[in-house]
C-alpha cells in the first residue's frame, strides 16, 4: 500500500468496500481510507451467514469513521423496522436503502421516514441522475445522508460515467449534507475520476485498494517487469513449441 502522502492531493475520499473482517482490520489501520462500507452480495461472497454478529464485529472495529451497513428487506415497513434497528448499533452507522425494491418501485417513503427519524441514510444502487433528483426529494431537509450512484455500472453499458457524476453534483449543489458517493468503480483511475468530477466520497473495493501500490510507479520499469512475469509464468509452465 502507497502512504498516505501519495494520495494527499486528493480531494475525494476512499471508503473501503467489503465484507472481509481481516481485510477490514488491515484497511482501519491506513489514514487514508475515510469509512467502510458493506452489502448483502459482499457479505454472502464472504461467507457471512449471522448479519448483526458480522455488524458488531465491524463496529468494533472501526469506532472512528462512518460504516455503511444495508437493510435487505424488500417490503417498506420491514426496510424501516430493519433501518431503525440498523441506526441503533452505533453512532458512526449510515443505513443503506436500495432507490426501489425489487420491483423498481421508488423507496420514497422509507427514505423520508428514516431520514425524519435521525437516521443517516445511504440510498444505494442508482444509475441516473434523475433517480438522484427524486432521493433528493425525499431526504429530510438539513438531515445528513449519502447518495450512491453506481459509476462503475454505469460504465459497463458503454456510457462515459463522468457527465452522469457531473450532473448529479449540480443537483446536490444546494445540499452540502447530502454527499455523493462514485460506487463501483472498476479501476484505480476512477478514484482520480471521480476527484476531478468533485464527488465527495468513492467506494473501493478490497482487491482494488490493493492496487494503489502502483500510483507513481515508472512505466517503463511496469513494463520490464511484466515481460519478466510472461517469461517466468513460461518457464515455470514448461512450455514448449
Amino acid at each position: 500500500m502507497p502512504e498516505s502522502s501519495a494520495l494527499s492531493s486528493l480531494k475525494v475520499k476512499i471508503y473501503a468496500d467489503g465484507a472481509d473482517l481481516d481485510g477490514i482490520r488491515r484497511l482501519a489501520a491506513l489514514p487514508y481510507i475515510a469509512g467502510f462500507t458493506t452489502n448483502p452480495t459482499l457479505m454472502r461472497k464472504s461467507g457471512i451467514d449471522d448479519y448483526e454478529r458480522f455488524a458488531r464485529e465491524l463496529l468494533a472495529i472501526v469506532t472512528d469513521r462512518p460504516v455503511s451497513l444495508e437493510v435487505f428487506a424488500d417490503e417498506p415497513a420491514e426496510m424501516v423496522r430493519q433501518g431503525k434497528k440498523i441506526a441503533g448499533w452505533g453512532r458512526n452507522v449510515n443505513v443503506k436503502i436500495p432507490v426501489t425494491d425489487t420491483a423498481g418501485k421508488l423507496t420514497a417513503g422509507v427514505i423520508r421516514e428514516l431520514s425524519a427519524s435521525g437516521a443517516t441514510v445511504n440510498v444505494t444502487a442508482m444509475m441516473t441522475s434523475r433517480q438522484v433528483a427524486q432521493v433528493l426529494g425525499c431526504i429530510a431537509p438539513g438531515a445528513a445522508a449519502f447518495v450512491s450512484l453506481f459509476a462503475g455500472r454505469v460504465a459497463d453499458t458503454g456510457v462515459d460515467p463522468e457527465p452522469v457524476m457531473r450532473e448529479a453534483m449540480g443537483l446536490l449543489a444546494g445540499r452540502p449534507e447530502v454527499k455523493l458517493i462514485w460506487a463501483s468503480p472498476r479501476e484505480v483511475l476512477n478514484i482520480f475520476q471521480a476527484d476531478r468530477v468533485g464527488c465527495d466520497i468513492i467506494t473501493v473495493a478490497h482487491d482494488l485498494l490493493a492496487k494503489l501500490g502502483a500510483l507513481g510507479k515508472d512505466l517503463d520499469q511496469f513494463s520490464l517487469e511484466t515481460v519478466r512475469m510472461f517469461r517466468d509464468d513460461a518457464v515455470k509452465t514448461g512450455f514448449s513449441i
